[in-house]
C-alpha cells in the first residue's frame, strides 16, 4: 500500500516518540485511519481459528468468545493486544455514527465520539488480551450508547 506521507512521517525525528504518527494523523486522517485498521496479528489469529474479522459487532462478540492461546506467549500479548485495541476502535469509527478517529500529540490514538468522550481503545485492547475483561463487545456496548 502506498501511503503519501508515511515517507516524510518516517523520515522525520522528533523528541517526542510517537510525535510523527500525530502529525501524519493531522496531514492524512483518512490514511493514519487505514492504517489503525489494517491489525495484520489479530487478523492472523482470528484467521487460525477459524474467524473472520469483517468490522461489525458480531465480530466483536466472537473474538470475546475465542480460546485466548495467546497469553501462553509473552511476547505476542502486547502486540495483539494492541492489535485488538485498534480493531474496536476501527469497529467504532465504522459503525458509531459521529465517532473518528483522533490521534494525541504524543502518538496515542482513541476514539472520540460525537459526544467529545474519548475512548481508550488500545488500553481497552490490552486489558481484554491480558485477563478477557473488559470484554471488546462490552466496550463497544457502552460507547454506543454515549
Amino acid at each position: 500500500m502506498k501511503v503519501p506521507f508515511l515517507d516524510k512521517w518516517l523520515g522525520r525525528r522528533t523528541d517526542e516518540p510517537g510525535a510523527g504518527l500525530a502529525e501524519a494523523f493531522e496531514q492524512n486522517p483518512d490514511g493514519v485511519a487505514e492504517l489503525l485498521s489494517e491489525c495484520e496479528l489479530l487478523r492472523s489469529q482470528a484467521a487460525t481459528a477459524g474467524l473472520e474479522l469483517d468490522d461489525s459487532v458480531a465480530s466483536l462478540e466472537a473474538l470475546d468468545q475465542l480460546t485466548p492461546h495467546w497469553r501462553d506467549d509473552p511476547e505476542m500479548l502486547p502486540w495483539l493486544g494492541n492489535d485488538a485495541g485498534l480493531y474496536l476502535g476501527t469497529v467504532l469509527v465504522r459503525t458509531v455514527p459521529g465517532a473518528v478517529w483522533h490521534v494525541w500529540p504524543g502518538g496515542h490514538p482513541v476514539v472520540r465520539l460525537a459526544s467529545g468522550r474519548e475512548i481508550h481503545v488500545v488500553e481497552a485492547g490490552l486489558d481484554w488480551a491480558v485477563s478477557g475483561a473488559p470484554e471488546l463487545s462490552q466496550v463497544y456496548a457502552e460507547a454506543a450508547e454515549a
